[in-house]
């Protein structure tokens, strides 16, 4: 005879927490807004914009209205404005084009040494290609990530400079640059400045003290595949590739995409001092708990003149793979900058050329749904992952 009530039913195991998403740097979750006005782009805008029919005219309207309102956000014309297939096509295309065009005022081009790698990337090749006279100067920065804007002025009077390249803000490190100050010396120097702004648009009031300026849908929740390039009038450039309708980016890009970039962009400026009040409260309690918590830890970047929504901190004896993945198994999703590519295998050069530990990197991006509750989670997880990381190097006694 059974002695269990028939009906009694054992307790369902409680689900698992839901996970916390803390890596929105660069890919940030889709805002609602962009989800929206892709939807109705795509009902309305899914034509090919250079034909003359209707349905034709109606993209190019939506196509034309996302550049007048990126235009509108960044302080500049909307011809001015070009969507590209990705932010690193923009810096590429920016880089070789505004370099080629100057072609008879030198072959040097100045960078930071903290730019993306799209940046290095693009100034290598160019410079490659232009002989052995062309040269790439880069300038260092100090231990927070910022380049020291005389240093830079200076690289910029020197014979032969192209084009130079600075970024706004570093999107590892969240440090902001002198970009003014610079501007001001290019603009002396008779150099464009190309500025990446991929970091910040959307998070922060970029200046328009530029000459070429990029940014990066994905990063302020609009729909990645998309990049804008923004080009001032009077900039001369020249094409490395074939002659297409679009004169930056052959073939375009797709409107709704654009459309959904651009809503999202205007929303995030709708709400920019909001944002900004509460995600600086946030990465404020992540610098101040972290080391609190965590023996041996170094916070990363400027204390105060950095982005709202970036923190980044390395620990001694850890690595940092393993860490990302102890704190994925638990439930969190962060970023590292201990590597360049998951698969590189080699220090961030922004870490290098700050002088700071390369190792054990924590990268925090914070997005609009990122809570008070998920930084809680995350300080209450990190210590044990970070043991649990040492122990496994054998160095937990340290």
């Amino acid at each position: 005879m059974s002695v269990v009530d028939p009906g009694f039913s054992p307790a369902s195991p409680p689900p698992p927490p839901a996970r916390v998403h803390l890596d929105a740097g660069g890919n940030a979750r889709l805002h609602p807004l962009a989800r929206q006005g892709l939807e109705q782009a795509l009902t309305e805008g899914w034509a090919e914009p250079h034909r003359l029919h209707s349905e034709s005219r109606r993209a190019a309207a939506l196509l034309w209205g996302a550049r007048e309102a990126v235009a509108g956000a960044v302080g500049a014309k909307t011809e001015e404005v070009h969507f590209a297939p990705s932010h690193v096509a923009a810096l590429h295309a920016a880089v070789r084009a505004v370099a080629l065009g100057r072609r008879r005022a030198g072959t040097t081009i100045v960078t930071s040494a903290v730019e993306r790698a799209a940046v290095l990337d693009a100034a290598r090749f160019v410079t490659a290609r232009a002989g052995a006279d062309a040269r790439h100067d880069v300038v260092g920065v100090d231990g927070t990530g910022m380049v020291d804007a005389d240093a830079f002025a200076a690289a910029l009077t020197a014979p032969g400079v192209a084009v130079a390249a600075l970024q706004h803000s570093n999107g590892e490190v969240g440090t902001i640059q002198p970009v003014r100050a610079v501007h001001a010396a290019a603009r002396a120097a008779g150099v464009p400045l190309v500025v990446d702004a991929g970091a910040a648009l959307g998070h922060a009031v970029v200046p328009e003290d530029w000459d070429v300026l990029t940014g990066d849908s994905a990063d302020w929740g609009g729909p990645s595949g998309v990049g804008v390039l923004v080009v001032r009038r009077g900039v001369r450039f020249t094409a490395d590739w074939p002659e297409d309708a679009d004169s930056w980016f052959p073939g375009g890009v797709s409107v709704p995409s654009a459309f959904a970039a651009a809503v999202a962009l205007q929303a995030c400026a709708d709400d920019l001092a909001a944002q900004d009040s509460r995600r600086r409260a946030l990465v404020d309690l992540v610098r101040t708990r972290v080391p609190q918590l965590v023996p041996d830890v170094e916070m990363v970047g400027d204390p105060s003149n950095r982005l709202p929504h970036v923190v980044t901190f390395s620990c001694l004896f850890v690595d940092g793979e393993a860490l990302v993945s102890e704190l994925d198994r638990a439930g969190i999703a962060v970023g590292s900058g201990s590597a360049c590519t998951s698969s590189a295998l080699e220090p961030s050069h922004v870490l290098a050329a700050m002088g700071v530990l390369t190792h054990g990197n924590v990268r925090i991006g914070i997005d609009r749904t990122t809570t008070r509750e998920d930084v809680e989670r995350f300080l209450a997880v990190l210590p044990t992952a970070v043991a649990t990381v040492r122990g496994m190097l054998g160095v937990g006694s340290l």
